[in-house]
């Protein structure tokens, strides 16, 4: 049997303020920090020890992790950073007000655009600075790989190529791995692992700094998951 722990990042302050984040690189809230070391702090409490980390390439999954790996005494374990566990791009909504949002383009549109798997919303375009081509921390990745926008299926592709080519290794040689993303990553993460339906991912929220521990078989299909606090 093998062990998979995942965790949303604390909360933002973006999350804070009720805006779309997406590549937004944002720091985390006062609470957001708390929840992260509390994160860790419980984990230590049951017993949990990992040998590799992977992580966004986002601020606030990135102190997240830390927070939680020096809680651990940890802090030396390798840990990787890869833009395909980054949250999904929200697009030309990223750094809007959802409320304000609603109140332009309509509660039924912005549900859409939020919850509905295959619906993008709208594109940036490559001059404006939200674009990640314009941030140097993406000058490596090909432009063809940096999204304009992404629905969730968008994101889940991305995810799931990073599991098939990096993550899933490790626990195939049998490490405890900890991976520290985001809302919509993890959501695709974990609607690969279970094999769920568009309607079942579409409807699973995350809650933010909250561990989740998946049993994998040797072939790594899961056994169960649960979050930590309710072992």
């Amino acid at each position: 049997m093998k062990r998979l722990v995942i965790v949303r990042h604390g909360q933002s302050v973006w999350n804070l303020e009720n805006r779309f984040t997406g590549w937004t690189d944002v720091e985390l809230s006062p609470n957001g920090i708390l929840e992260a070391k509390n994160a860790g702090k419980l984990l230590k409490e049951k017993g949990y020890t990992f040998d590799v980390a992977f992580t966004s390439v986002l601020k606030r999954a990135n102190d997240t992790l830390n927070y939680i790996l020096k809680e651990l005494n940890e802090e030396n374990i390798p840990v990787y950073y890869d833009y395909r566990l980054n949250e999904r791009h929200y697009g030309a909504l990223q750094g809007l007000n959802k409320d304000e949002t609603r109140e332009k383009y309509g509660s039924e549109q912005v549900k859409l655009w939020r919850r509905s798997a295959d619906v993008r919303p709208p594109e940036l375009s490559i001059d404006d600075k939200r674009y990640p081509g314009n941030d140097p921390k993406y000058k490596n990745i090909p432009s063809s790989k940096l999204p304009l926008t992404e629905n969730l299926m968008d994101t889940i592709e991305r995810v799931v190529e990073y599991w098939n080519s990096d993550i899933k290794k490790e626990l195939e040689n049998g490490k405890n791995v900890l991976i520290v993303a985001h809302g919509n990553s993890l959501r695709g993460l974990m609607k690969y692992l279970d094999n769920l339906t568009k309607d079942e991912v579409v409807n699973l929220e995350i809650d933010t700094g909250r561990p989740i521990c998946y049993l994998l078989n040797d072939d790594l299909t899961p056994i169960k998951h649960y979050y930590i606090d309710e072992e």
